[in-house]
């Protein structure tokens, strides 16, 4: 072993020496993203939103001088995945933050084994009420349901829309679902003095809805409170329709991708619900909103024309992990990464940002961020703001 020739070991430690260097000069976060599953069709086009911000970050200098390098992970809407993910990418590829994970359910998993590894995750999507409660390193863009669909009820009133009587359908075995179904819904309709009768619930893999869609009929309600994922929202709103269901269908924001459209159908017009993003709503949404629909484009995810408001807030997490990591100065070296994502975490307390999800956006106690309220209904199949509302106060 002593003979090793002189030449081959020269190559490997310059071969280290290289390998060191590169890794000096980037910095490397994790994508927690969903591909595949059940989430598939309102999360796929999340690492869409993400690669364009890394892209640009990348093309105007990076963060501190060095590349983002993104590492990704397929959590096929699995909770337990979403756990190795935030393993993998503390443990195997040195990452100093997480965008991530997608769902409510996939957070639940993974904020405490974030928390134990001290790495930052920040969710696009996961809208959950409670879910970063009692956490230093789980922190949302996201708002949570219960906001949100106070804001839709606010709206209802204000345009004197007939609520008096209302039932709830939701999905019992898709967490965020489940939780508004069963929490949300019921305890604003008490605020709101809104009657209610006992909730009806369905699998997410029901084939026929029309037995429980029939004992809300039944009830003659004046609205009906949805808590679904598209998928099976869709197969509801048919139902319902179908049934001879003329009043409103209304829901927070768990159903409202724009892209959905197709699936939802005719039955849809009249459906009032609430979005965390409004794609026309300045130049820099409408400028994102455009380089969102092209990049789908050439990906061959067609149907993906506009941006869900977990894509908008994939793209600005990007953006505030960018402002967080110049604040707290880190250099992405290996052996300063325990204390480098500590730096991005105290970094994030008190922080203000501003995006194409809000301007000058704060985050509460629970590290929750304030965003505002896009009222929207669906007209000629077509979405239309009718109202917003601006973001609470921290």
């Amino acid at each position: 072993m002593f003979k090793f020739p002189l030449s081959v070991m020269l190559a490997l430690v310059m071969c280290f020496s290289a390998n060191l260097s590169k890794a000096a000069d980037e910095i490397v976060i994790g994508l927690s993203m969903v591909k595949t599953g059940f989430l598939k069709t309102p999360a796929e086009a999340t690492e869409t939103a993400v690669d364009i911000a890394v892209s640009e970050i990348n093309a105007s200098g990076g963060i501190n001088g060095k590349k983002i390098r993104l590492v990704k992970y397929d959590t096929e809407s699995k909770a337990k995945l979403a756990v190795v993910a935030t393993q993998k990418f503390a443990r195997d590829d040195g990452a100093l933050a997480i965008i991530g994970p997608f769902s409510s359910g996939e957070a639940k998993a993974a904020f405490p084994v974030g928390e134990r590894l001290g790495i930052v995750q920040i969710p696009n999507a996961s809208s959950g009420p409670g879910l970063t409660k009692g956490y230093t390193y789980a922190w949302r863009l996201t708002e949570m349901e219960g906001v949100q669909f106070a804001r839709v009820l606010k709206t209802l009133k204000k345009k004197k829309i007939d609520i008096s009587k209302a039932e709830i359908v939701y999905i019992s075995d898709e967490y965020v679902s489940s939780l508004v179904g069963k929490f949300v819904y019921p305890a604003l309709f008490k605020a709101f003095k809104v009657k209610y009768g006992k909730a009806v619930t369905l699998q997410y893999k029901s084939f026929d809805v029309a037995p429980q869609v029939a004992k809300v009929i039944e009830r003659k309600p004046n609205v009906v409170a949805l808590a679904a994922t598209p998928d099976l929202a869709s197969k509801v709103m048919k139902e319902l329709r179908r049934q001879g269901f003329k009043g409103r269908i209304i829901g927070s924001q768990l159903f409202s991708d724009p892209n959905a459209l197709d699936k939802y159908g005719s039955e849809a017009n009249g459906l009032i619900f609430v979005a965390g993003f409004w794609w026309d709503n300045n130049a820099k949404t409408r400028a994102f909103s455009k380089k969102y629909a092209a990049e789908n484009a050439k990906r061959g995810l067609t149907v993906k024309k506009i941006p869900h408001h977990s894509d908008a807030q994939g793209y600005d997490i990007v953006y505030l992990l960018k402002q967080a990591m110049e604040k707290a100065n880190v250099t992405g070296e290996k052996s300063k990464l325990k204390a480098e994502r500590t730096a991005i975490r105290d970094a994030l307390k008190g922080i203000r940002f501003s995006g194409i999800t809000g301007d000058n956006v704060c985050f509460d106690k629970m590290n929750d961020a304030q965003l505002p309220g896009y009222i929207i209904e669906i007209k000629n199949l077509k979405w239309s703001k009718i109202d917003e509302w601006p973001p609470e106060k921290c």
